[in-house]
């Protein structure tokens, strides 16, 4: 039997999975060298395009309707504010096995619990209990932007100000940064260790607004970035909900904004690459990459302008629930650099980790283990389709995916 491997897993924000692939103009080196070296999930998919019923099926290997959380908890409106009472984490079974994990950067599980509270050692923690944006209605009012004319790049959204979707912004001040920074001096002190350990690194990029040094930005010329083949979409055959977030919020850009945006989005997810790659060339040094299974995803993709929208939501569309997933075990993948097509599911990480830490894997999981896809097979009974729970964002909209190769039904 192969023995435990170390699992460094790097967790983007709203990064859409296309932009990592082949022949896309965004340029992101280290994932390519990823899926070069080892194994590309072309048809991954988040339960729901939002972060912390996403991040929940990562981290239970359950669905929403499982797990317990519904859309975003850090809000008054949130249905729940964390896991339902029972339900465990793939962390506490490694726990348990003697695994050392350590946590960097976003958590947005929950703002009952922090890492800590399900087996983590905390280096750095985003978005945990006391996240920010966890107000009161009246609070949510004395911290909104002020209203105005309407600027380059900007959303006028009445009621609630003015949102910039774009601009640029200093390195040193993002939060990426200190993320990165604090996944490197934990990389160091891994290295010493003798036993197998989980390092968990959560960016806050590429999610909204598209904030990002003059240095990426200048690599995209917004006059060469083409416009999506679905921009023109009218969506007049899709929900009213569809079309009036198109013509009420994105339709206030002109065409050369969302070539300005596209950019902008481009540009962030070239730096949180080169942040990648960061990580990547600490664990070379460390001398455990052959033991090291390293796993790059997202928790859900944004839209980018396709059918004229920005960020994610409500409609439908792959570009929010098909995400980025590539994953390299030197000592683990037969014939690394292959693409699989068959459908995964953020739920389904949970399982592969506890079958190769050598954990048992409890009945009733919603995910099953990838691991014969690393050995080159593929189970005959796996799921043929893809499906999706939305239950709104802040705002409540129930929706459902069922999809297929052939089709997709939406209801």
């Amino acid at each position: 039997m192969a023995r435990q491997p170390n699992f460094l897993v790097f967790m983007t924000d709203q990064e859409q999975g296309a932009v990592v692939r082949p022949g896309h103009p965004c340029r992101t080196p280290y994932a390519e060298r990823l899926a070069s070296e080892g194994i590309s999930f072309m048809e991954a998919y988040c339960p729901t395009a939002h972060c912390c019923p996403s991040r929940a099926t990562f981290m239970t290997g359950l669905y929403p309707s499982r797990h317990g959380v519904y859309n975003n908890v850090c809000t008054p409106t949130a249905i729940h504010f964390g896991l339902n009472p029972g339900v465990g984490t793939f962390s506490e079974a490694l726990k348990e096995t003697g695994y050392r994990l350590v946590y960097v950067g976003k958590w947005h599980v929950s703002v009952e619990e922090n890492p800590a509270d399900r087996g983590w050692e905390e280096a750095m923690v985003t978005a945990g209990k006391e996240a920010s944006h966890h107000r009161s209605i009246g609070a949510w009012r004395d911290v909104v932007p002020s209203e105005g004319p309407r600027g380059r790049g900007e959303i006028v959204r009445p009621g609630w100000g003015n949102y910039r979707l774009y601009e640029v912004g200093e390195e040193k001040e993002m939060a990426d940064r200190r993320i990165i920074d604090a996944a490197l001096r934990a990389l160091r002190e891994l290295a010493g260790e003798s036993g197998p350990w989980f390092l968990f690194v959560g960016s806050s990029g590429p999610h909204d607004p598209y904030i990002v040094p003059e240095r990426f930005v200048r690599t995209y010329d917004p006059k060469e970035v083409p416009l999506p083949p679905s921009y023109a979409d009218t969506l007049e055959d899709k929900p009213r909900v569809y079309k009036r977030m198109r013509e009420q919020y994105w339709g206030q850009l002109s065409e050369e904004e969302v070539r300005e945006a596209v950019a902008h989005y481009w540009a962030y997810c070239t730096m949180m690459d080169e942040m990648f790659g960061e990580v990547l060339e600490a664990l070379d040094r460390t001398g455990q990459a052959d033991r090291t299974l390293v796993l790059r995803l997202s928790d859900h993709g944004d839209y980018v302008g396709a059918h004229g929208l920005f960020l994610k939501g409500v409609p439908a569309f792959r570009e929010v629930y098909n995400i980025v997933a590539l994953l390299r075990w030197p000592e683990g993948i037969k014939d690394p650099g292959r693409e699989v097509d068959a459908f995964v599911t953020l739920a389904d990480f949970a399982p592969t980790f506890m079958e190769l830490a050598w954990v048992h894997i409890p009945e009733g999981l919603t995910g099953r283990s990838l691991v014969p896809f690393l050995r080159g097979e593929e189970p005959e009974d796996w799921p043929d389709a893809f499906f999706s729970q939305f239950n709104g964002v802040e705002l409540y909209y129930t929706q459902r995916i069922i999809r297929t190769k052939e089709y997709k039904y939406v209801f």
